[in-house]
């Protein structure tokens, strides 16, 4: 079995081992396992039942992960897009009044186009065309907006009408104590050198939820899985009927183009900013296998869609196994097989709380932010592009819209000051689409 696995996932060449790598597996997991109840939350609003909603999530994140790692030997889980699910639920069919089994079919449609495209190189070229200032500056912000996110889920940041954000204080907070107490957890861990810190410190945290009562004990470990089959393979190609209106036919379309273009730069912010932080990239800057992993990830949202689910994507919070070590596929096997094992131990799952998994994304921000280190700030037509893409993606909340400013300005102040050879053809082309998709859709 050792033998198996060095040669499946080279351990060896990557510097790490079978223990760093379950560590790794099982702290993506369980910083991601959160997926496994939103998701279906959030998609049940739609019409959808809650049970098998569950089921397909935990399928269609271990399937593709599966793919993930045995493809591209990467330490990247993937699953159902939060924002993404938003968007099928609230803007299509509940605005649109489209129904789920049609919206269903607009994100199958775009998984085809995923994987047409992924054949003729156009998203690995887009993921290489990426200039090396880009990818740090795309891999801090992304440190930052999941930072920010952690502050969310700890109970540190709450809503407010006057400044958008502020603090909810610690008095009489417990969410937020528990944090700061994961994070300082982690942190002594981390100074002591003690491997899986941020996974003990997951695990501590939620055993201070439990004491405190701000989790509660699971009433049963194991329980049986519901049916997928109300949404299994219930695609509705109705609305590419050519009986139906151009506005119809138009409508659909305009669905596909929006999952397809925020799952297109979610995905390669992602594998940017994660293969930037594991030391994947080569000594150009390019990504190895761009290739595979992002095949991986179309086939995922393509069988997402025929499971019940919306489009499945490569996550953030990947980048916390890589946090304590993980570097191979080896990682990626781990959390899918821990998917696959959550549909029948949902009930220990749910104890997990999201204060307990808020310092694990915190200390992996920090972690990622440490690559604006690596900017040229001598060099404004570097450093600025950069550092617009690491302010977008907190301040909009996407990472899509912290690429798309990014590669304008980086187009546009190369252009202003002289140094137009510097802008690569995709990149300007990109930049144009950004700039067209911003101003008339």
């Amino acid at each position: 079995m050792n033998d198996w696995i060095e040669r499946q996932f080279k351990l060896k060449e990557r510097r790490t081992d079978i223990r760093t790598e379950v560590t790794a597996g099982v702290t993506t997991f369980m910083t991601m396992a959160y997926i496994i109840f939103i998701n279906p939350d959030i998609l049940s609003k739609a019409g959808m039942p809650f049970g098998a909603l569950m089921v397909s999530t935990c399928l269609a994140a271990a399937i593709s992960t599966f793919m993930m790692a045995f493809f591209a030997n990467y330490p990247v889980a993937l699953a159902p897009g939060m924002g993404l699910n938003a968007f099928f639920t609230f803007t299509v069919v509940i605005g649109m009044k489209v129904p789920w089994q049609s919206a269903l079919t607009a994100v199958f449609v775009e998984g085809i186009i995923f994987i047409i495209l992924t054949f003729t190189k156009i998203r690995e070229n887009v993921v290489n065309g990426i200039p090396l200032s880009l990818k740090h500056g795309i891999s801090a912000g992304i440190g930052l907006f999941i930072a920010f996110i952690g502050f969310q889920n700890g109970g540190f940041t709450i809503v407010s009408d006057a400044t958008l954000v502020t603090g909810a204080g610690l008095r009489g907070n417990i969410q937020p104590i528990l944090t700061l107490f994961g994070l300082v957890f982690i942190c002594t861990l981390e100074a002591l050198r003690v491997k899986g810190a941020i996974l003990w410190g997951i695990i501590a945290t939620t055993a201070a939820a439990v004491l405190t009562g701000a989790a509660k004990i699971p009433t049963a470990i194991v329980s049986m899985p519901p049916s997928i089959a109300p949404i299994f393979a219930k695609l509705d190609f109705s609305l590419l009927s050519f009986d139906l209106s151009g506005r119809a036919i138009a409508t659909f379309w305009t669905i596909v183009f929006t999952f397809f273009f925020v799952d297109f730069f979610d995905t390669v912010g992602t594998l940017v900013g994660v293969a930037n932080r594991a030391g994947l990239l080569d000594e150009n800057g390019k990504l190895p296998k761009a290739r595979e992993a992002l095949f991986a990830d179309a086939i995922g949202t393509t069988v997402g869609a025929v499971l019940g689910v919306s489009t499945v994507t490569s996550y953030v919070e990947s980048t916390s196994g890589i946090g304590v070590g993980g570097r191979t596929g080896l990682t990626s096997l781990v959390t899918g097989v821990l998917f696959m094992l959550a549909i029948f131990f949902n009930p220990l799952i749910s104890v997990v709380p999201a204060c307990a998994t808020a310092p694990a994304l915190i200390f992996v921000g920090i972690y990622m932010i440490m690559n604006i280190k690596n900017l040229d700030f001598s060099d404004w037509t570097e450093a600025l592009p950069a550092v617009m893409a690491i302010f977008a993606m907190p301040f909009t909340y996407s990472i899509a819209s912290g690429i798309e400013y990014g590669f304008i300005t980086y187009v546009a102040v190369k252009l202003t000051s002289g140094r137009a050879r510097d802008v690569s053809p995709i990149m300007f082309a990109l930049a144009v689409i950004f700039l067209a998709k911003e101003l008339f859709l």
